[in-house]
């Protein structure tokens, strides 16, 4: 049952009587004829266009082949009210039988509202991809669940859903993860860390420090930071990964892709994204205005040149 659906098909029959009685030609193209709900719910349940769309090719003045169309749809025990409005529109008001069929649906039958919708087109959710920098905090967790139940809705609405997790493993975050595993990596040796501002000062990388005593012994203690800091990077980054993977799978929440925002480095695939969104019109390049606290001098990130990107927890992308 797809109410939308069965809407549109009584408003398609209106225009076929329309047809027969010499009101409107024949053969008229209705594929762009939609029925949605209106933009203000004060106008009614739903809303259609169809008037709108048929009055040029049938030669005839919207308003007043919407006048025609609702005079046929107030015919139907279905349709307590239909209004045209503004230039074209027309405005439908269901009875209270049509709502009420529509709960029964809902409460009688399991696969209500599965493989209507999505119809195996391809949808790609990417939800929570919090930075591999340390444990999921109860914002991430709302994301997963929150992405998760998006994920499920889709899949049981019939899409073809991927949920991916987007490690953001390429950045300047990684790199100070990095050189906090390593102070922990020197306190399991025996040394004292050296926790500098701006540093990951947290417990949880302690036992970090200790797998990599055990994987490395004492062999980078003595080596300069540029040897030893892609080493750990990968490490830490992989270690702090296994321990997300573990949140999720406690929150019964599994992904299908985990896409490593590094592996895209140097394929040129970004460049060729970019340059296929602006070909398409769909980014904005300018500059911010600075903060009111601040000054372009600052070197506020407020102030820099940017490009417009989604930073919610959670985005999804038809295909």
């Amino acid at each position: 049952m797809n109410l939308f659906t069965d809407i549109r098909s009584l408003v398609l029959d209106a225009v076929g009587a329309l047809s027969r009685e010499g009101r409107l030609p024949e053969g008229l193209p209705t594929d762009a004829i939609t029925v949605e709900p209106p933009r203000d719910p004060g106008h009614g349940d739903m809303a259609t266009n169809a008037a709108m769309v048929l009055a040029k090719p049938a030669g005839q003045n919207p308003r007043a082949l919407a006048d025609a169309l609702a005079e046929h749809l107030r015919q139907d025990p279905r349709v307590a009210s239909a209004e045209p409005a503004g230039p074209g529109f027309l405005n439908l008001r269901l009875a209270p039988a049509v709502w009420q069929e529509v709960v029964k649906a809902v409460l009688t039958d399991p696969a209500y509202g599965r493989a209507t919708l999505g119809q195996g087109r391809r949808v790609n959710v990417e939800f929570v991809s919090a930075n591999p920098t340390g444990p999921m905090h109860v914002g991430h967790t709302r994301g997963a669940v929150f992405g998760d139940a998006l994920a499920r809705l889709l899949d049981f609405a019939g899409w073809d859903v991927t949920r991916e997790y987007y490690i953001n493993d390429g950045g300047a975050q990684v790199n100070v993860l990095a050189r906090s595993a390593y102070e922990r990596y020197r306190e399991a040796h025996g040394l004292s860390p050296e926790i500098a501002e701006g540093l990951y000062p947290g417990d949880y990388l302690v036992p970090v420090g200790e797998a990599l005593k055990e994987a490395y012994g004492d062999s980078l203690l003595d080596k300069p930071e540029s040897e030893w800091l892609p080493e750990i990077r990968d490490f830490a980054t992989g270690a702090m990964m296994e321990m997300i993977r573990i949140d999720l799978r406690l929150l019964n929440v599994e992904m299908d892709v985990y896409s490593s925002e590094k592996s895209l480095y140097g394929t040129g695939k970004i460049e060729q994204a970019i340059d296929r969104l602006r070909s398409q019109g769909l980014i904005y390049e300018g500059i911010l205005e600075p903060p009111r606290a601040s000054s372009p001098r600052t070197g506020s990130r407020a102030s820099r040149p940017c490009s417009a990107r989604p930073s919610s927890a959670t985005t999804w992308t038809a295909r």
